[in-house]
């Protein structure tokens, strides 16, 4: 029974939907990653003290809400527009995405965030990728419980988002994932780095050549993803919840 279950999710994993929501994921995390990433870097080029310039923080905030907006609206209609492995594997504890699936949404969402930071390094001519890092005064432990909680934010507005029961996703859903995403960055900005994203640091980690404290980005963004599918799922919106049903009655 459960070979044949495994074989099922296998098969179901390589169809022709399957193969264009990787490539839906992949497109839509290039799109994003170029845009966080290169904001960061286009505000360090405009400002060389861009670290302790607070409308630096703001920018790189405002790019991110705007493109993981659009990157989630261009591919939720294909792949989900996960755009973020937390998210993958946040939707995947609910039992949303297969195991086998998200593993090829995780391949798909680093090569895309990869070829960004590469084609930035490319196309600037050699120009500085930056990496996420943490403050100095920080911990990585600390670190870690700062990115989990943002991430819990992040992949609890995508399940709200995206539940049935709130009407379809339209352009709201997507909004109201990038907006989170940007409240984020301005909220931890100077001390992680706000990623909630492991891809992202993952690809500029690896074009920048250093991967310091790169466990920082996955740990507490699988983690605090993984918390907050459970929460949604069978506590907070549970799916046969006869109150919730009742609502607006």
């Amino acid at each position: 029974m459960a070979p044949n279950s495994l074989s099922v999710r296998l098969e179901e994993s390589f169809t022709r939907n399957a193969l264009r929501s990787y490539l839906a994921e992949f497109i839509s995390t290039f799109i994003f990653v170029f845009a966080a990433v290169g904001s960061a870097m286009s505000s360090r080029k405009l400002m060389p003290d861009a670290t302790s310039d607070p409308s630096s923080l703001l920018v790189v905030a405002l790019a991110n809400a705007f493109a993981l907006s659009s990157a989630v609206y261009i591919a939720a209609g294909t792949s989900g527009g996960h755009v973020n492995p937390a998210v993958t594997f946040g939707l995947a504890v609910g039992g949303h995405v297969s195991i086998p699936t998200a593993m090829l949404y995780w391949i798909s969402q680093m090569l895309g965030a990869t070829m960004a930071c590469l084609f930035l390094r490319v196309t600037t001519v050699g120009q500085h990728v930056p990496t996420h890092a943490i403050a100095e005064e920080m911990t990585g432990f600390g670190a870690s419980v700062l990115e989990g909680v943002l991430t819990f934010a992040l992949v609890f507005t995508v399940y709200a988002a995206g539940d049935p029961r709130r009407g379809p996703l339209g352009s709201i859903g997507p909004l109201a994932i990038g907006l989170i995403a940007g409240a984020n960055v301005l909220a931890a900005g100077p001390f992680t780095g706000g990623s909630m994203n492991p891809a992202s640091s993952f690809g500029s980690a690896l074009v920048g050549g250093t991967f310091k404290n790169q466990a920082v980005y996955w740990v507490g963004p699988l983690i605090g993803g993984a918390l907050a599918g459970l929460l949604y799922e069978n506590v907070v919106f549970p799916p046969q919840d006869p109150a919730i049903s009742q609502v607006g009655v």
